[in-house]
């Protein structure tokens, strides 16, 4: 046995006076990965890969998006908890009683120290070297003071991840599977620069692992209190730059504030002198560092957390050399069909314009990047519209000089210098609807914008300053401003463009929409990812962005779905932002995941608006906010058949009529043989005020009877109502339950039901 077997084989003996209290912290209820380290690979290569998370016990493989990434399960990993301390401790503490009474009669010489020797105490007990491994790594993690134990990451999954030479670089997202559901997605990036991981300790001496050739992509984890220090050689004139992936990798952390990791990164060279530090580039939380090599030597790259924190999930890559990297575009975004010219800002890129295939590209999001060869740049924003755009042209910050609009019309433009108003004056009819709106911080401009609009007169009609938009998942601070309204008389207005805190500069740009309303809508459906037994009903979430006012019905579609899935409640109510409703998935043969998708439909102005509902995960940050974070994927993983259930009789897409102050019944066409036990039917977080006032738990003929309190439900409330199925069981009375008694078992979701208030 080796000295440290040894010695923990006699910590735990002596009582494990070093265990602290068991972390109070609720288990998440599905299985969930909080980190991927490393967070990426360069193609052509083959990585060994830890999945952090909790609940990933069953874990058999994983998934990625994209082409030209391969994926294989290795292993799972559970650190030991304070209960399989404590078991452990005990076999060897009754292995060394045994063992003790043996020394007493034993006649054999230097009995004492042959029987009570650390490696036969161990082997009498039945503890393996595996074990007493993990119970060494228990007694390190429980020692140090700077820990910071976390259940929802301590669990780990091993994988080996293979990119193909010629996979596209870019961002991805992987997931962990099991037989009853997928985990959350995570981001994996495929580059296109040698990596390396770094070496602990590395916050005194920089670590080695960069060797002598950048450009290098450096994987990395900070822990409480670490500053890891990298060396490299730097060469005089080098347009050097280091740009940080840390909140790109990981938005949002539940349980630290601000929510991110916020990283600060620092150069320094060879006599300790700082050449740049920074803690963001923009608005983009990332720092980057775009510097000039004074003279030949070396250079010692850090980083740290902004206060000083770590954990396993503060993980980051850092890309280091000369290489491309933009800074800023302008214009942010150009015309469906029309060819734009973009400007680019940054260092070391190989084109200052670039001019994208607009006939490519649809209405939406796009990128702009620029490439030499196979070496591409980082990536920013770019907005594809189809109404009529100009660039700003006027200078003056005065309405004299205002540059005139025939509307429709987009303006691209920016806040050139602090303190700078960009004025722009269109002609306008009594009664008119004009929507004003600026789009920047969502394209990544730092600009955080006004909007002013004032008569001939200079009398102010309307101003605002943020505006929210829900779709924004990873926009912290929604500094776009909007302003709809209808004009008082015929004759000219002005639009005044500032920066609320008078900032400036060519980064600073803008889009400027000004135009009569166009009513549009986005949809976001929560989870990316759930499972369900074939045969049952699934609930989910659809939050909407109703754009210039748009307040009507959309109805939700699957679209394309597999054989036998359908959806109860698939209409969101005009005026209302998010509705809660079911998917029924059908009995199927084989179970398996598979990819779904949804629609929104509605009409305004006479028109069909179709909009593609994006999966998104509700992501907490610093124990308060929560963001709709974008997946690329909606999966649902069928597991197994579930529990057959009562029929809703219902007249197909009919809401049924809720009084206020009264009630109503539904008629159940019954519940299927075989289902035996008491059953109980429970709304699922109803509106305040609906309730179930009795439940008949009979089988065939079954009802349901809601009420409505009229003090708290007012006429005119529409939605979905979701019901539970329980059935009462027995509990045995038993050592863990010396009472016994009966409890509820969740059996399954009825498909929802659509209601409206009436009076």
């Amino acid at each position: 046995m080796n000295r440290i077997n040894k010695g923990i084989v006699l910590w735990l003996i002596a009582g494990c006076a070093c265990v602290s209290p068991v972390y109070a912290q609720q288990k998440a209820s599905s299985p969930h990965i909080g980190y991927v380290f490393p967070a990426g690979a360069m193609r052509g290569s083959t990585v060994n890969v830890v999945v952090g998370g909790q609940l990933l016990t069953a874990v058999n493989e994983a998934v990625i998006t994209g082409t030209g990434v391969h994926v294989t399960y290795v292993s799972y990993y559970r650190p030991l908890s304070r209960n399989d301390v404590k078991k452990l401790r005990d076999k060897l503490t009754e292995a060394r009683t045994k063992l003790q009474g043996e020394v007493a009669v034993s006649t054999l010489k230097n009995a004492r120290r042959l029987l009570l020797s650390p490696a036969n105490i161990a082997k009498e007990a039945g503890v393996t070297d595996a074990e007493l491994r993990a119970l060494e790594e228990y007694r390190v993690r429980q020692a140090d003071p700077k820990r910071q134990p976390n259940p929802q990451i301590e669990e780990m999954v091993n994988l080996k991840i293979q990119v193909d030479a010629d996979a596209p670089v870019g961002d991805r997202q992987i997931r962990l599977s099991m037989p009853n559901g997928d985990t959350n997605p995570m981001t994996f990036q495929v580059g296109q620069y040698p990596e390396c991981t770094e070496f602990e300790p590395n916050d005194r001496t920089p670590d080695n692992c960069i060797g002598d050739v950048i450009p290098v992509v450096i994987n990395g984890q900070i822990m409480p209190g670490d500053v890891d220090k990298f060396a490299f050689q730097g060469k005089k004139g080098m347009h050097l730059v280091a740009s940080v992936a840390a909140r790109e990798l990981i938005p949002y952390l539940a349980d630290a504030v601000p929510g991110w990791f916020q990283s600060v990164l620092t150069i320094t060279d060879d006599k300790g002198h700082e050449l740049a530090c920074t803690d963001h580039m923009g608005v983009n939380l990332d720092p980057t560092i775009c510097v000039d090599i004074p003279h030949d030597g070396v250079y010692v790259l850090s980083i740290r957390d902004s206060i000083y924190r770590g954990r396993e999930d503060f993980t980051y890559r850092i890309t280091l050399g000369e290489v491309p990297f933009i800074t800023s575009i302008f214009p942010l975004g150009g015309r469906e069909g029309v060819k734009t010219a973009v400007q680019l800002y940054g260092v070391n890129l190989p084109e200052s314009r670039v001019s994208p295939d607009m006939e490519m590209w649809t209405v939406g999001e796009h990128s702009i990047s620029s490439s030499k060869g196979a070496v591409i740049s980082n990536r920013l924003p770019f907005m594809v519209d189809n109404l009529p755009e100009c660039m700003e042209t006027v200078k003056h910050s005065d309405r004299l000089h205002a540059q005139k609009l025939a509307l429709p019309m987009i303006v691209n433009g920016r806040i050139d210098s602090p303190g700078e108003a960009d004025v722009y004056r269109f002609e306008g009819r009594a009664g008119q609807q004009i929507a004003a709106e600026i789009t920047a911080r969502r394209l990544g401009s730092p600009m955080d914008s006004t909007l002013e609009l004032s008569d001939s007169t200079g009398h102010r009609i309307a101003f605002n300053d943020d505006s929210d938009d829900v779709t924004a998942g990873l926009v912290t601070h929604n500094a776009d401003s909007r302003i709809l309204v209808k004009l008082p008389k015929t004759g000219a207005y002005y639009v005044t463009v500032k920066d609320a805190q008078s900032k400036g500069g060519k980064e600073f740009a803008y889009r400027l929409r000004v135009s009569e309303p166009i009513p549009d809508f986005a949809l976001r459906i929560t989870p990316s990812n759930f499972s369900a037994r074939a045969g049952t009903n699934v609930p989910i979430t659809v939050s909407v962005y109703r754009k210039d006012n748009f307040a009507g019905d959309i109805v939700l579609a699957l679209k394309n779905p597999p054989p036998g899935f359908s959806l109860s409640g698939g209409k969101i109510p005009a005026g209302q932002d998010q509705v809660r409703l079911t998917i029924t998935v059908p009995q199927l043969r084989r179970f398996e995941p598979m990819l779904l998708q949804m629609e929104g439909i509605a009409k305004a102005d006479a028109k069909e608006i179709r909009r593609r509902a994006v999966p998104a995960d509700s992501l907490m940050q610093a124990f308060a906010y929560h963001h709709l974070v974008p997946a690329e994927q909606w999966r649902i993983t069928v597991n197994g058949r579930g529990q057959a259930l009562p029929i809703l009789a219902l007249a197909p897409g009919q809401p049924i009529t809720l009084p206020a102050g009264g009630n109503t019944t539904i008629k159940l066409a019954g519940v299927a043989a075989g289902s035996a036990g008491k059953l109980t039917l429970q709304l699922n977080e109803p509106p305040d005020g609906i309730s179930i006032k009795d439940a008949a738990n009979g089988a065939i003929g079954q009802e349901i009877i809601l009420e409505a309190d009229a003090k708290k439900v007012k006429p005119g409330i529409k939605g979905n109502l979701i019901v539970d199925a329980y059935r009462e069981i027995t509990v045995p009375v038993t050592k863990a339950t010396p009472k016994g008694g009966t409890r509820k078992v969740l059996i399954g979701t009825l498909p929802c039901v659509p209601f409206e208030v009436t009076k």
